[in-house]
């Protein structure tokens, strides 16, 4: 069996910036591994494409160019908000607009969105909407530890069911 599509696979991987030597940002063990049914879009595409035709126990590595991944850094996403609101009872919480500080927000169709605090001034405050892997190259290490077919359930969700499904 090879990872293909309608397979859910189980693999174990190492993320890092730039490449082999670079800083570690996400891991998935064998405790935890990520488990997710291929060609269903959960994943970045250029991921799949890197690990389609595997085999268990077969290892991979592969680095993803920014607009592979997440896409290159945009300057639309930086955006000047009115510092109005900010106010809790009138006040600005100065612990909540710290510069580096992720606030969890909203766009104007409710989509939750985690914007970086970069700037206070006096009636704005400058964030940062850009993808936190923005504009970074993705450097993977891993190995696939099993595959089996999804269920008929699965492939019209669109995602793993059982011990290791529903969780992102």
């Amino acid at each position: 069996m090879t990872v293909s599509q309608n397979k859910v696979v189980s693999l174990t991987y190492e993320l890092k910036i730039d490449n082999a030597s670079g800083e570690v940002v996400d891991v998935a063990d064998a405790s935890q591994p990520l488990v997710f049914l291929f060609g269903a879009g959960n994943l970045l595409p250029k991921f799949e494409d890197n690990i389609a035709n595997l085999k268990a126990n077969d290892t991979f590595e592969f680095t993803l160019q920014a607009a592979d991944a997440y896409g290159e850094l945009s300057q639309e996403a930086i955006i000047s908000l009115p510092i109005d609101i900010f106010l809790v009872d009138g006040k600005i919480d100065p612990d909540m607009l710290r510069i580096g500080n992720v606030i969890p927000m909203q766009d104007n169709e409710g989509h939750p969105l985690e914007g970086v605090v970069k700037a206070v001034e006096d009636d704005a405050v400058i964030m940062d909407f850009n993808h936190p892997m923005a504009g970074k190259t993705l450097y993977f290490t891993g190995s696939i530890l099993e595959l089996r077919d999804a269920t008929q359930e699965e492939i019209s969700h669109g995602h793993v069911h059982g011990p290791h499904g529903h969780h992102h």
